[in-house]
């Protein structure tokens, strides 16, 4: 193992120094709630799921200081970073599936049938200018 600096995270450890108590005394408050009168069976859950918490935020903190310092140590050396940048990575033919082409052939169906939604459109504008009380005569318009 290599001598590599240590972090330290006041902040980050203050924080699992508080959740987890808070947590555990949560867990403490909701068990008491159970085993009153008033207590019921999601008493009992919580008073099961908040020492879980705690468990987690004690466990986020050793995994995340873990973590930071495998990253630290596997850095490369600032010139061995450059000379990995400098090359540029292609990839290679015939790895990637070929992109389709559109084809061009007109489906006469399909032409039919955008012809008539063509007109329906340009009669829905017809009833609509009309409905406004506007003079149909002297609108020009392109219904697709």
């Amino acid at each position: 193992m290599s001598a590599s600096p240590r972090h330290n995270r006041p902040a980050l450890i203050a924080l699992v120094m508080v959740a987890a108590p808070a947590c555990l005394g949560l867990g403490w408050w909701q068990w008491e709630r159970f085993e009153s009168a008033s207590g019921t069976g999601q008493n009992l859950g919580y008073a099961l799921q908040w020492p879980l918490f705690a468990a987690f935020a004690v466990f986020a903190y050793f995994r995340f200081v873990r973590l930071e310092t495998e990253a630290t140590e596997d850095q490369p050396a600032p010139q061995a970073r450059r000379a990995k940048t400098a090359a540029p990575h292609e990839i290679p033919a015939g790895i990637l599936p070929e992109r389709p082409s559109a084809t061009r052939e007109q489906d006469p169906v399909l032409a039919e049938y955008n012809r008539y939604l063509a007109e329906l459109h340009a009669a829905d504008i017809d009833e609509k200018v009309r409905a406004a009380g506007l003079d149909t005569g002297t609108t020009e318009r392109s219904a697709g």
